[in-house]
């Protein structure tokens, strides 16, 4: 869920620092109005959902008038499609892409390998008849085509880098089997045969908070683009705590935007429950001002490298850290739908950062 050093200027610092501050200040003192954020963005804001949201009239009547893309919170995982005898099951996904095609919303795709989901069919294949990577490309081919008229990007390799400040590459079953690089490489390539036109993306968290991290998913990105890799894009999920320091969200969307690639702030949220030292007040306008501070630091990039920002979660009681934090608040909407100061600081920004 987390610098390095910058290698080139991509956007100016304490310009958009100053105007997100102020954007922060100034929303949490005036009257909140509820205009929709996607009509303030000149590319796709989006909100990870799952199935179950949709039903709820209320939940889809706010989705839509805010967000344009959507993201599968769980749904389109390995662990959800891949059953242990190997048939893929598409019941969900499908539904959300019938929900986006109705709703003319872009589903962005989310996630087609990870770590940390390891379905018993693929555990159990023999890697010396070849059948692994057989199933490996199969299983990517089968998910991509599937969605290929709606989902112009995915995730294709998920947090692929240690959280700690080792900079190692995650091991896993798909790199045992497949090669610590190699199993990215391969994964990247058969999505693009799937799909020629998706932008293709690696995604990680914690990248604002642990510079080695970040310096290592940079590495990675630069030795698969090296090795003609179809690499389009990286996403920085961008789960925060509200006592994040000023200028760590920036500087990070400024140093991996040096690559050129597209960007995506791909699962946002800022926890004050987890906020050390701050009490609930001070906490809540600290989470507003790094909104604006991200808002800020991805609308100063250049209109291409700008893929999509979202949500990780429409509101409070949607957010999966109410799992362990019953009274955490990290998103822009509360628990009846009303928006937040966190909303208009992101509106703000989006207004005055342009």
């Amino acid at each position: 869920m987390i610098q390095r050093p910058t290698r080139r200027a991509a956007i100016g610092g304490g310009l958009f620092l100053a105007a997100c501050s102020r954007a922060a200040d100034e929303a949490a003192a005036a009257p909140i109005v509820d205009v929709p954020l996607k009509s303030l963005a000149g590319f796709p804001v989006g909100c990870a959902v799952m199935t179950g949201h949709l039903t709820e009239p209320a939940f889809a009547t706010l989705l839509t008038r805010h967000f344009s893309q959507i993201t599968p919170e769980w749904e389109m995982k390995m662990e959800y499609i891949c059953g242990d005898d190997g048939a893929l099951r598409f019941e969900a996904p499908d539904a959300l892409a019938a929900f986006a095609r109705a709703q003319h919303l872009r589903l962005h795709g989310h996630t087609l390998v990870w770590y940390a989901n390891i379905p018993k069919a693929f555990a159990e294949l023999d890697v010396r008849r070849a059948s692994f990577a057989e199933a490996y490309r199969n299983y990517i081919a089968n998910v991509v085509t599937r969605y290929r008229d709606v989902a112009p990007g995915w995730d294709v390799v998920n947090e692929p880098i240690e959280d700690n400040d080792s900079g190692s590459l995650r091991q896993s079953l798909w790199s045992a089997r497949l090669g610590d690089t190699d199993h990215i490489r391969r994964a990247l390539d058969h999505a693009r045969e799937a799909d020629p036109k998706a932008v293709l993306f690696i995604n990680d968290y914690n990248l604002e908070l642990n510079p080695k991290k970040r310096t290592a998913f940079l590495r990675l990105a630069e030795t698969l683009l090296k090795a003609g890799a179809p690499l389009g894009g990286l996403g920085t999920q961008t789960h925060l705590a509200a006592d994040l320091s000023a200028g760590a969200v920036a500087g990070c969307i400024k140093d991996l935007a040096s690559l050129g690639l597209a960007l995506h702030v791909s699962e946002m949220d800022v926890s004050v429950a987890w906020a050390k030292g701050l009490p609930r007040r001070a906490a809540e306008t600290r989470q507003a001002e790094l909104y604006a501070e991200a808002m800020g630091a991805f609308m100063a990039l250049p209109a291409r490298q700008r893929y999509a920002f979202t949500l990780w979660g429409l509101r409070d009681p949607d957010s999966w850290h109410r799992r362990d934090k019953p009274k955490d608040a990290p998103l822009l909407f509360d628990d009846a739908g009303a928006p937040k100061p966190a909303f208009a600081a992101v509106a703000e920004a989006l207004r005055k950062i342009g």
